[in-house]
């Protein structure tokens, strides 16, 4: 704490961020919300949260009340939400990849293809790699199960861009827009490309016992995206060839995933009835279950992939609560349901918090800037001194609150208990 007291103190905003970004009007805080952190919060949380314009926080807290029937309804609470102040999403984006592939892959059933089905990646254009064979696997080959596996145990950035491979950038923004969520925009790979080899994709085959069960050509996206909205952010940066420029970081082209288009996907899934038709990715129950396991799974209780758990320790990917606390066990009454990103000094992430025994629930989405020095891809960020200690305190205020605050109905939490190896 005392560290997390010293950095905060002695922030100072380096970053230049462009005049489209935020105003005041656009802001959405509620006062409930606030109070809540603000009376509990320690003179660094304090600090962190008198510095919006500083720090780019946004949180939001869905609290859930379930009715006789255990139907869930749903209540957000906001504070500094605003879509026009841009953070970069990181590996969020890595959520609707995985969902969209889960839905693209029941297209192909009828060619006897599943996402266990082996699938392998090909090349054919500029900066394009194969992926011929996964060592993770049971079988050693790659799969639509285990690259989302690799997504959600420990956010693998080579899973993320086989799915976008598979996917397609048109594919992916096309039904993005379709699904209600216009203001996303997924543009690259997370391997170093230009603009034109992201939008080229690879050819794909899936195959069983050395036979071509259906094979996907290379594709060239002509998606046409927004990008009216400049977006820049610090005072240096490092580009792709290392060389220091004296200049902000331009994000107008980079991915983007709004706070609360992150936290109304993440609820989709979870609690898709909650959610219009419409707005329902196109998954079965097998689907759902698949996506809660591994989601909520911890490193250590993966066999395949199996992982070293000094450096993926149970708390590597769940920033709400825990991250801070490095390797202290996470009691195992509660799990987390979540999608966090890291990258540039912003920490992101997307979670459903479950305490099983005391019946307790609720969400949180939160994203945070911290880079004091000004200077993007340096990998020189206050994410142990700021950022984690950030997520941590708002989560154990949320948590306290959740724990001591009247409940009508306690919540039938079954649906979200998994079996882990």
């Amino acid at each position: 704490m005392q560290r997390f007291v010293l950095y905060c103190l002695l922030f100072v905003q380096l970053t230049s961020v462009s005049a489209q970004t935020t105003t005041q009007t656009q802001t959405r805080t509620d006062a409930f919300l606030q109070d809540l952190i603000r009376r509990q919060a320690s003179p660094a949380l304090k600090n962190v949260l008198d510095k919006p314009d500083s720090f780019h926080y946004q949180v939001i807290y869905t609290r859930i009340d379930r009715d006789r029937h255990n139907r869930p309804h749903f209540h957000n609470y906001y504070l500094h939400v605003n879509a026009l102040d841009y953070f970069n999403p990181a590996s969020t984006v890595k959520l609707p990849l995985a969902l969209l592939a889960l839905e693209k892959v029941h297209s192909l059933e009828g060619r006897g293809i599943d996402k266990f089905t082996p699938m392998l990646t090909d090349s054919a254009y500029s900066g394009q790699s194969t992926a011929w064979t996964d060592t993770s696997a049971t079988n050693g080959l790659p799969s639509i199960a285990q690259y989302i596996r690799k997504i959600f145990l420990v956010s693998d950035n080579d899973a993320y861009t086989r799915l976008y491979e598979f996917l397609g950038q048109s594919y992916i923004n096309t039904r993005l827009h379709e699904l209600g969520y216009p203001d996303i925009r997924i543009t690259r790979r997370f391997v170093p490309m230009n603009e034109d080899e992201n939008r080229h994709t690879n050819p794909i085959r899936f195959v069983r016992d050395g036979r071509a069960l259906y094979a996907q050509p290379a594709a060239n996206s002509d998606f046409v995206f927004d990008f009216s909205h400049p977006y820049f952010y610090g005072n240096a940066h490092y580009d792709g060839h290392d060389s220091l420029i004296h200049a902000p970081m331009d994000f107008t082209r980079h991915n983007n995933f709004p706070i609360e288009d992150a936290q109304r996907m993440l609820q989709s899934v979870l609690f898709p009835r909650s959610v219009p038709g419409s707005q329902r990715f196109h998954l079965t129950p097998d689907d759902y279950r698949f996506l809660y396991q591994y989601m909520s799974e911890f490193p250590h209780e993966s066999a395949h992939p199996r992982y070293d758990t000094t450096e993926f320790f149970d708390a590597y990917t769940k920033f709400w609560l825990f991250k801070a606390t490095g390797h202290t066990p996470i009691p195992s009454y509660i799990r987390i349901f979540n999608k966090p990103g890291w990258s540039y000094g912003f920490l992101t992430d997307i979670a459903y918090i479950v305490d099983f025994e005391h019946g307790v629930e609720f969400m949180l989405t939160g994203t945070i800037y911290t880079n004091s020095d000004g200077v993007l891809n340096d990998d020189k960020y206050d994410y142990d001194a700021i950022g984690y200690p950030f997520f941590k305190e708002i989560g154990d205020i949320i948590y306290r609150y959740e724990l001591n605050r009247p409940r009508k109905y306690r919540p039938d939490l079954h649906d979200f208990r998994m079996t882990y190896n």
